[in-house]
């Protein structure tokens, strides 16, 4: 049988990583796809992915990507983010621009070809497939010295809230997921003072998992994951 495929974009060494290693002990055929390619070697050879070079800000490059994609597309991961800091009178208007384009634009590229795609798959059990969008509670509140953030991860949630309204009813499940905290990454761990402060990165990938199985009946199209020590 062929094997389903989750396809994520924005992958690097953190979240995606771990992401990419739980898709391919599910059974998943993994796509990986960033700008820079060659950072993603090790990663495609523990998880038996395939790894392309892809500038989502480019919709040529987007729409190459899932032409290439062999097999049923079950699971898109919509990961692009890019963060300028500054106060807002400093900014340089062409990084805000590209990192709107990044965090905006890129997951409107991913998200509308991953629902061109599903559209015309055979649904199972209902379901045609899932388009996941990596957020940040950057996209709930603004932070200050962080307006391009904010813009982008805005604009990210509004994408998804009205993809969820349009393709829940077609068989496709769409969710942004607020990562509200730091995460554990190679080289960045929390405070010795300060244990169980970030999330870790295996088990969030477990929640997008469970968005996954999630039975139609009761989709979430928004869900927050946050550290338990946190006071909100």
């Amino acid at each position: 049988m062929t094997k389903p495929v989750a396809l994520i974009t924005g992958a690097g060494s953190g979240l995606s990583a771990s992401l990419a290693r739980m898709f391919a002990h599910e059974g998943y055929k993994v796509v990986l796809a960033a700008r820079d390619a060659g950072k993603l070697t090790s990663l495609a050879m523990e998880t038996g992915a395939s790894v392309h070079a892809c500038d989502v800000t480019n919709a040529s490059d987007v729409e190459d990507l899932f032409a290439a994609i062999q097999g049923p597309l079950r699971v898109a991961v919509a990961h692009p983010s890019a963060r300028v800091r500054g106060a807002i009178a400093d900014l340089d208007p062409e990084d805000v621009r590209q990192a709107l384009m990044i965090t905006a634009y890129g997951s409107f590229l991913v998200g509308q070809e991953a629902a061109r795609v599903m559209l015309e798959q055979e649904p199972e059990n209902g379901v045609r497939g899932t388009i996941l969008f990596t957020g940040a509670s950057a996209g709930v509140k603004g932070y200050p010295q962080s307006a391009p953030f904010a813009m982008g991860k805005f604009a990210q949630r509004g994408l998804a809230q009205s993809m969820s309204r349009e393709l829940h009813p077609k068989g496709i499940h769409v969710a942004w997921i607020n990562i509200d905290g730091g995460i554990r990454n190679p080289g960045r761990e929390e405070p010795a003072d300060k244990p169980d402060s970030m999330l870790d990165p295996e088990a969030i990938a477990q929640t997008y998992l469970a968005l996954v199985k999630q039975d139609r009946s009761a989709w979430s199209a928004e869900i927050a994951v946050r550290p338990w020590v946190e006071t909100f």
